[in-house]
């Protein structure tokens, strides 16, 4: 009865115009299948560290929480740890019965590829290839390739990974900026050859939404006219900023998974940011399983990878949920006074922290109001008075910055001893 009140309450209080887009097909009308690529192309992040193998297992155990259907692994073919460290991974996956598909990273040659087929016997799991050659003109003009030369490779490499009995994805780097007749030819031949999934990549982050359009529905063309069950994916960058838009177009224009990385690491700018995906299929209605493990991943992923996440990060930054702006916290503690969570967790968050968690968190800083002082006394037990409050208050006013807790505390001393606790609590939260 609560969540019908609470959908009724919602669809009053909120007009939803991100449910009106018809373009393709809507996005919640099939499976959304995710390949997180953490622990292959989040590490290669010039940023980024190689954990160790405990922190590997243990963002691959929350990448299953999170229903994630797929990971790359590694590229066992880098050296004797990489093999080793995917060699542990599949058999960790294989004995906890996790429910991902375990993938491997490979360039278009045997050498690369054989150690994939020995994960796979060492594990006792499929664990597919993942192949990938340049097929952009300005990547073949640097190379000094042509396209008989990517035809050769890329034929030898896949006929190689399925005698080895390995499901084969061919990868086109730099599909973004790939000529349509150099991709037909190439396309064409993976399937020939026994090619089980294309991958279209937008390497530099170079695509816009309507480039992924049109290449998505190009690619479903062109496997529609082969007969053949081949699925297609998409890997994106974020050099233009554009990566968790663009992939969510692309789940909207049909194809069949898409890549992406904790906190988005990755090459340069990194790789379309799986928890931000995660998060806004989850606000359109397109998943529906629980979450709450997400911010745990992210942190977890930070912690492993050496990276920081930055404050201003959706979800799990330390100002994703935080304000000191007077008009802001004034609806907060509004809707908190009416005795109605749900309505405080939105009036001025267009992601509701609780659903992933977490809280709304108010504090006091120069562009606060008298409001936000007395709420965050109030939450923490302290009756200093109006005496008391208005000289935090003053004090805010003539920062630059939002106090810190011990800050407000001495303040509030200073205007008269207060009859609550003196020492600092944690900060302020609603909920």
């Amino acid at each position: 009865m609560k969540n019908r009140l609470q959908k009724q309450q919602g669809e009053a209080l909120i007009f939803d115009w991100n449910s009106l887009d018809q373009i393709g097909k809507p996005i919640g009308q099939r499976p959304i299948r995710l390949n997180d690529e953490t622990l292959r192309d989040g590490i290669q992040s010039p940023s980024a560290i190689d954990p160790p193998l405990e922190q590997k297992i243990e963002l691959l155990d929350l990448m299953d929480s999170l229903r994630v259907a797929a990971a790359d692994i590694g590229l066992p073919g880098a050296g004797p740890r990489a093999l080793a460290d995917v060699t542990a991974l599949a058999r960790h996956i294989a004995k906890q019965k996790l429910g991902i598909a375990p993938n491997c990273a490979a360039r278009t040659l045997a050498q690369d590829i054989a150690p994939v087929a020995e994960v796979q016997q060492r594990a006792g799991i499929p664990v597919a290839a993942y192949t990938f050659i340049g097929s952009s003109p300005i990547r073949q003009y640097a190379e000094e390739w042509d396209v008989e030369h990517l035809l050769r490779v890329s034929s030898e490499a896949i006929d190689f990974g399925v005698k080895q009995g390995l499901e084969v994805a061919y990868v086109t780097e730099d599909t973004t900026r790939s000529n349509p007749r150099t991709l037909d030819r190439l396309f064409r031949n993976a399937i020939e050859h026994g090619a089980k999934a294309l991958v279209l990549c937008d390497t530099v982050g170079f695509a816009t939404p309507d480039g992924v359009r049109r290449l998505v529905q190009w690619t479903q063309a062109l496997v529609r006219g082969s007969g053949e069950d081949v699925r297609i994916e998409w890997h994106g960058h974020n050099d233009r900023g554009l990566a968790v838009v663009n992939a969510l177009f692309a789940i909207e224009y049909g194809v069949d998974q898409v890549h992406g990385c904790a906190l988005g690491i990755g090459e340069r700018v990194g790789n379309t940011a799986l928890d931000q995906l995660l998060l806004n299929l989850k606000l359109l209605g397109a998943v529906d399983w629980d979450l709450r493990a997400l911010v745990r991943y992210v942190e977890t992923a930070s912690r492993a990878l050496g990276f920081p996440v930055p404050r201003n990060y959706p979800l799990v930054g330390e100002d994703a949920f935080r304000t000191a702006t007077g008009v802001h916290a004034a609806a907060i503690v509004k809707a908190q006074k009416k005795g109605d969570r749900w309505l405080a967790d939105r009036v001025y968050s267009g992601v509701p922290a609780g659903l992933f968690g977490k809280r709304q968190v108010i504090e006091v800083g120069p562009m606060s109001g008298l409001s936000n002082v007395m709420h965050w006394l109030e939450r923490h037990g302290i009756r200093a008075g109006e005496a008391g409050a208005r000289a935090v208050l003053r004090r805010a006013k003539a920062s630059n910055r939002t106090l810190s807790d011990d800050e407000i505390l001495a303040e509030v001393r200073s205007a008269g001893k207060p009859k609550g606790p003196a020492a600092a609590p944690p900060r302020a939260r609603v909920g």
